[in-house]
């Protein structure tokens, strides 16, 4: 398998795996060694990856960091590993910050085995900076996380070329989030600035609150007609296929009078795709919108139901099915733990599958 494939199949198995992890040395051995295995460092040679690895800080004398992974016989990689679930803040990565100003380490990372946080010194030199300039979570990989990561695979690491790369990802993610946050929630000079090109008249407190509305409802547009004009290009792109379209009496009617899949909703879909991609086809997974929820679909028919998102109240719910098609709804809060449900998921598709 090549990179994209080994990290793709490794984090689909961290579900299963975290089941039996209790332990920071657990946390190493069953999800730190395997990753460094697919970055491609050889974990069981002490001259590339070095355990438990010293160096010297002022007074304090034989403090150790988990691992020192190096290049060409010095250390270019250091990171500390935390116990899964642990939280990942500047006090777990103390020692990092004092081993990172006393070696040649080029890169600092702080893990939990799951949530990876990459250091540098792009504020002051031969000092860590306080910030991530990259951080990434296993379980809700991206696909520009799998590119990311490869540039520091042992194949193409080049510490020459760190300064640029970290800035670079430094400050585009940070300009992403900065986006992020004003889309989910306008800023006054956010709204300012579009008013501002569109209206004439004196921008006051009510035209203000007005706007925020407005902005708020061009956004939305926005990205459902990008959404939309994607899923056109990809399906144009693929030969169409004959829909199987089944009545169910529990579902409400189809009306697309009042209906909008949100970002949320795609992003729960595709989740569930992902989950679902190591044991079926991928385009027999089927997105059905109602007013009430967001039906996932079996071949795209209402008597498989495979889980509904109902993401349109504050507390988000995933329902998940029984063999006798009984939903159960489960709490969740962040769009990541869709994937604490994976096996349950999986069963009720290979029930439909074997039927």
């Amino acid at each position: 398998m090549d990179f994209p494939e080994q990290l793709k199949s490794f984090t689909a198995r961290i579900p299963k795996l975290s089941e039996s992890i209790f332990t920071e040395e657990a946390t190493k051995t069953a999800l730190v060694m395997p990753f460094l295995s697919i970055l491609g460092y050889n974990v069981f040679d002490p001259t590339e990856v070095i355990p438990e690895f010293t160096a010297d800080h002022g007074t304090k004398k034989g403090e150790k960091v988990d691992y020192a992974v190096c290049l060409n016989n010095q250390p270019e990689i250091l990171i500390e590993c935390k116990a899964l679930g642990s939280d990942l803040n500047n006090n777990q990565a103390s020692q990092l910050f004092r081993y990172y100003s006393v070696t040649n380490a080029r890169v600092g990372v702080l893990t939990n085995g799951v949530k990876y946080r990459f250091f540098s010194d792009l504020d002051s030199p031969n000092k860590m900076d306080a910030k991530p300039f990259y951080e990434v979570d296993m379980l809700n990989l991206r696909e520009k996380d799998v590119n990311e990561l490869k540039r520091f695979t042992k194949e193409v690491f080049d510490p020459n070329d760190l300064t640029s790369i970290a800035i670079s990802l430094k400050y585009t993610n940070e300009i992403i989030q900065i986006l992020q946050d004003e889309l989910n929630s306008p800023s006054d000079e956010f709204v300012k600035f579009f008013a501002r090109h569109v209206y004439n008249g004196q921008i006051t407190k009510n035209v203000l609150e007005k706007f925020r509305y407005i902005v708020k409802d061009a956004r939305n547009q926005f990205i459902n007609e990008k959404i939309n004009s994607r899923l056109k290009m990809a399906m144009s792109e693929t030969k169409p296929e004959e829909k199987v379209v089944e009545a169910d009496s529990e579902d409400e009617p189809e009306n697309d009078d009042g209906i909008f899949t949100t970002v949320e909703e795609w992003e729960g879909f595709y989740i569930v795709r992902a989950i679902l991609r190591s044991i079926t086809d991928a385009n027999r997974v089927n997105l059905r919108d109602t007013k009430s929820y967001c039906g996932v679909l079996f071949d795209n028919s209402n008597r498989k139901p495979i889980c509904r998102l109902r993401f349109n109240s504050k507390q988000k719910y995933l329902g998940i099915f029984d063999e006798n098609k009984k939903e159960q709804k489960i709490p969740i809060n962040d769009l990541s733990e869709i994937y604490d449900h994976a096996d349950v998921l999986k069963k009720t598709v290979e029930f439909y599958d074997s039927a």
